[in-house]
């Protein structure tokens, strides 16, 4: 049995937290383009009792997207002890890319190639891929990394997420409450050992009416800079969508593997909103038969680190490998899962047993 198994991980949380009180400075408008009347503390209080988003990290002006990926990169290459002129592939998991100080997208050169440059790798035989597919970029890149790997394609793949999502908020438009910045990287080898590393995956991509749930739009206030893209989002409608979908696949990975809940330790799902990500393991666990769960399984960042987006998922998993999240460990034989879902819409989750 070949697969993918995880040697080494980094990553970069900015030092700079913000507390929605400092975000306070603009007022809000909603997506009519209507002045939001409601004193933005009660605002406030509402998204947090709603998101449990209390505090997130920006990065500093003078960071760059592939400099936070090459600090989260450069730790999990130490970790690994594996010779970066070995590494086969860097999947670079973003959104924006290296994006401006006036939030536009920049892709030329790529994210991927911008972390090798900076890495300092001189194989040129050490192919670069960006990953643009929203939130879960990510753990779509790690599923492709582990596709190449079955198919002999590659032996070590360097996967980092990144994004600098403080640099596209609409500085009026109270989602960018929600946002942060961050990076993580993974290093994943060829692995030959039985029932250890990456055992399933799956992916779904609904791309009807679902497109329109996240997309990049102008400032809701209309005498602000209409030049400009912002990243927007329909709530409401990524709440009820990932509760109808999430749950289904999750079990669906586990139960292609047959396995069932009871064998999972950690479900480490994106950090996008907290009632959220509750109300999606809860629906999981009733399907089977199951009315409740330990929060244990449930380890949570979102809280006082925000959502960065394809960040997440892989800084979770860090902080926990790392023994750095309150009581949370992984130990050797354990199942988890790593979940994700975001824009487009895009679903993707792995089974993963730690060695």
């Amino acid at each position: 049995m070949i697969n993918s198994l995880i040697i080494g991980t980094g990553k970069y949380i900015p030092e700079m937290e913000i507390d929605g009180r400092q975000l306070s400075q603009k007022s809000l408008y909603d997506e009519d383009g209507k002045l939001i009347e409601k004193p933005f503390n009660e605002t406030l209080k509402k998204f947090i009792d709603i998101t449990k988003i209390e505090k997130r990290r920006y990065a500093p002006d003078s960071m760059s997207n592939s400099e936070m990926g090459r600090i989260a990169a450069e730790k999990a290459i130490e970790e690994s002890k594996i010779d970066r002129e070995k590494i086969d592939y860097i999947i670079y998991a973003t959104n924006y890319g290296e994006v401006g100080e006036n939030g536009q997208a920049n892709f030329m050169p790529s994210a991927s190639a911008r972390l090798k440059n900076k890495l300092k790798i001189e194989n040129r035989k050490c192919i670069t891929y960006d990953m643009v597919f929203g939130c879960p970029g990510f753990v779509e890149a790690v599923i492709l990394a582990n596709n190449l790997i079955l198919a002999n394609k590659a032996k070590v793949i360097l996967v980092v997420g990144s994004d600098f999502l403080s640099r596209v908020v609409d500085p009026f438009d109270r989602n960018k409450l929600i946002f942060a910045d961050g990076a993580a990287a993974m290093m994943l080898i060829k692995n030959t050992s039985p029932k250890k590393g990456i055992i399933h995956s799956n992916t779904i991509c609904d791309n009807g009416e679902e497109i329109d749930f996240m997309w990049n739009g102008n400032s809701y206030n209309k005498n602000h800079d209409q030049n400009n893209l912002y990243i927007k989002m329909r709530g409401r409608k990524i709440y009820e969508y990932a509760l109808k979908n999430v749950p289904l696949a999750i079990k669906n990975t586990i139960d292609e593997a047959k396995l069932t809940i009871s064998d999972i330790k950690k479900i480490i799902i994106h950090q996008a909103n907290a009632k959220m990500d509750e109300a999606i393991i809860t629906r999981l666990f009733k399907l089977y038969n199951q009315e409740s769960y330990s929060p244990n399984i449930l380890p949570m960042t979102v809280h006082f680190l925000g959502n960065s987006s394809v960040a997440t998922v892989p800084t979770l998993y860090d902080l926990i490998d790392k023994g750095e999240l309150g009581n949370h460990r992984f130990l050797s034989g354990d199942y988890i899962i790593m979940a994700s879902l975001g824009a487009s819409m895009n679903i993707n989750c792995i089974l993963y047993q730690i060695p």
